[in-house]
């Protein structure tokens, strides 16, 4: 069983929630994030090139505009293989652990899997952002030596922070 609710992010962002249930101990959680404007990678691009070619026409060098267009290329590159997540999903399977993913607008994934013993707490945190104070969900990892102890904070969902 699956249903999905839209919400706002911090930044004014449409995202969507999607909740599977597959079991009554595993449970799926799914963001989707707002894919890729062409309308913003335009923007970016023209600008970059029009300043390239300003420099181009004071210069009268070539190699200014090669450099733009490639500077461009590459940004974008890492921009959609390192920054730009479309969808995080947390699935819980209350006897072995939880497994969080991220997939980047490039294809990658991203996953990292926490076992259910090294969980302490999953607190809701807070943080002052902008002028406002936002709240996100965080997982408290226990500290091998000392299990009383928070060794680490993991935060959920960073990409509608």
């Amino acid at each position: 069983m699956a249903d999905e609710e839209a919400y706002l992010t911090v930044s004014g962002e449409r995202i969507a929630l999607q909740r599977r249930h597959y079991s009554a101990s595993c449970r799926e959680f799914l963001v989707r994030c707002p894919r890729l404007q062409l309308r913003s990678v335009s923007a970016v691009t023209c600008s970059v090139w029009l300043v390239a070619y300003g420099l181009f026409v004071l210069c009268q060098n070539s190699v200014v505009l090669s450099a733009a267009i490639f500077v461009t290329l590459i940004g974008l590159l890492v921009y959609l293989h390192f920054v730009k997540i479309d969808q995080e999903s947390l699935l819980i399977v209350g006897s072995l652990g939880i497994q969080m993913t991220s997939s980047y607008a490039s294809g990658k994934e991203s996953t990292t899997f926490i076992e259910i013993n090294q969980v302490k707490d999953v607190v809701i945190n807070e943080a002052i952002y902008m002028q406002k104070v936002i709240y996100y969900l965080c997982i408290l990892l226990r500290d091998p030596v000392e299990p009383h102890v928070v060794s680490e904070v993991v935060p959920l969902f960073q990409a509608v922070l």
